[in-house]
């Protein structure tokens, strides 16, 4: 795979780098650039650019500081991880910079370890909701939270094999949910329908509850997950009915009707939760004549819906591709930015910003993804928090490649 790329490089070196930052001080003093036309070039800089530029001179550091909060913020990356289904490990992530209108292609070391072991790749990678990563396996577990995963963590696996769980991260838990009897494998009585790992002990709790109408459907093929802070919320694909899951009380509440009057309309939703309450995205018609794609914004506990916007045709079209068949989407939702993918097209995303009641669409393509080699590859899509602290704490552990493309 060929990436017309030019190199940026994170980490340094101590031969270097002193000896740089110092003549960059040097011009600093000499040509004194500040005040708004320093923050309004620096509103035009790429992230990753300004890693270095943070170090140059305090006064340098207050003006980047300035206008990432005044400017140009920074914003949500979306990440998309290719990865080979023959050898696990062979692993491409590419990050788009919504900030900068930037791809970058992040090379990170091919293992992980924690205190006792270490190891690579070892399964399918999976994300949900948004931001966690993980593989599992029959004999052994393995998550990252990080902004680009670069850290892992290793556990030990669930009580219960499930081929195709429902997974999320609530606070200091991530659970694992979902019935050993879908996609084929007989139903085991002894498998909690609900397991609960906790990061900062490390060790599996379970419960053995679970709404009929998830169990009924209880794969991540059929349930769509979304988590905030202290719950875990599950909603059924093809008919919106959700329930949420506190870990700390081991309860569920609901059902919730998140399609409001769309209920006959809308044939397939997912969920995610953003800055302001939860997204909802749904497809209108049917999957093989999807006339519009509607997204709305609601509180959960009082199925009150506060704002709808519908998908331009033009960005509907490009999520069907060259099929105009589109049975269901993804849906990745971090602060104000959506980010909407069909999984059988998954290297044309649409993006769309929401603020202040108003929906900003738009539109990025992962043109360094073949489209042939994508159907031979598992394709994950998450989003991530990426600030300028984390890249510089990143500096010697990666290595980030990047391509300027369109804005969206």
């Amino acid at each position: 795979m060929n990436f017309p790329f030019s190199y940026l490089f994170l980490s340094s070196t101590a031969s270097n780098v002193p000896t740089a930052e110092a003549e960059m001080s040097e011009r600093v003093e000499e040509c004194a650039i500040g005040g708004d036309i320093l923050e309004e070039i620096i509103s035009h800089v790429p992230l990753v650019d300004l890693v270095s530029a943070n170090s140059v001179a305090s006064s340098w550091r207050s003006a980047i500081s300035s206008s990432l909060l005044r400017l140009n913020t920074v914003k949500p990356w979306l990440m998309l991880h290719s990865q080979s289904t023959r050898s696990p490990s062979a692993v491409t992530t590419l990050a788009y910079d919504p900030r900068s209108h930037l791809w970058m292609e992040v090379q990170q070391p091919c293992s992980f370890s924690n205190s006792s072991s270490s190891i690579h790749y070892f399964s399918l990678l999976r994300s949900s909701p948004s931001s966690l990563l993980y593989m599992l396996s029959a004999s052994r577990f393995a998550f990252s939270m990080d902004p680009l995963h670069l850290n892992w963590q290793v556990a030990a696996p669930p009580i219960g094999w499930r081929p195709d769980p429902v997974v999320a991260a609530v606070g200091n838990h991530i659970i694992v949910a979902g019935s050993g009897a879908c996609c084929g494998i007989q139903d085991d009585d002894t498998i909690p329908p609900l397991e609960i790992y906790d990061t900062t002990t490390g060790t599996w709790e379970w419960c053995n509850s679970m709404p009929t109408e998830l169990m009924d459907s209880a794969a991540s093929t059929w349930l769509s997950v979304a988590a905030d802070q202290n719950k875990m919320y599950v909603s059924v694909k093809r008919s919106g009915v959700t329930y949420s899951f506190d870990p700390r009380t081991k309860t569920w509440c609901g059902p919730y009707n998140v399609r409001g009057d769309d209920v006959e309309s809308v044939f397939f939703s997912v969920i995610g939760c953003g800055g302001k309450g939860m997204i909802v995205v749904g497809l209108r018609g049917e999957a093989e004549d999807v006339r519009s794609v509607v997204m709305w914004e609601l509180l959960v506990e009082t199925e009150g819906r506060r704002d709808e916007w519908e998908m331009p045709f033009q960005l509907v079209e490009k999520l069907k591709g060259e099929s105009e068949y589109m049975p269901s989407i993804h849906l990745n939702v971090m602060g104000d930015f959506v980010f909407v993918h069909n999984p059988l097209e998954a290297r044309e995303v649409v993006v769309c910003e929401v603020k202040e009641g108003a929906c900003r669409w738009g539109s990025v393509t992962a043109a360094a993804l073949d489209r042939d080699s994508c159907r031979f590859r598992n394709l994950v899509v998450s989003c991530s928090n990426v600030t300028l602290p984390y890249l510089e704490r990143a500096r010697n552990s990666t290595l980030l490649t990047r391509n300027k493309t369109h804005a969206f």
